[in-house]
């Protein structure tokens, strides 16, 4: 069965640690600020580009008929999973939406600031 992970959490709950447990993809936006020496370089200016990466990378594994991929991202509000489960009815893959909880008080290493992350966690939208 073809397979779409999306991991949602908030920054600092170990979603990319989780993701790279499934054994197989895995995408972030964050992957796109990652330079050829490994090196992180955040430019918020770029977000959207960021993204359109991430999902042209989900859809090209997709379209070659990838058996599992992994999509990371804080995906908070449901329309920014959107676009990933239109492409998953696109190409007959079944989704799972996962949230990663940061119980064990993971460090957020993408140094966002403290008042962003409560304004994260006040809009995460979650269907049970």
């Amino acid at each position: 069965m073809k397979t779409l992970y999306i991991v949602r959490g908030l920054p600092g709950s170990g979603k990319t640690t989780f993701a790279q447990t499934l054994n197989c993809p895995v995408f972030e936006a964050d992957m796109f600020f990652v330079n050829s020496q490994g090196v992180y370089n955040f430019d918020f200016t770029r977000i959207k580009d960021a993204h359109a990466w991430c999902q042209e990378m989900v859809e090209d594994h997709m379209f070659n008929q990838h058996e599992k991929i992994a999509v990371s991202n804080t995906f908070t509000q449901e329309w920014e999973m959107k676009s990933y489960y239109d492409m998953a009815k696109t190409y007959g893959y079944k989704v799972f939406s996962i949230v990663v909880e940061n119980r064990h008080e993971g460090e957020n290493v993408h140094g966002v600031p403290a008042d962003k992350l409560e304004i994260m966690k006040n809009r995460f939208e979650i269907k049970l």
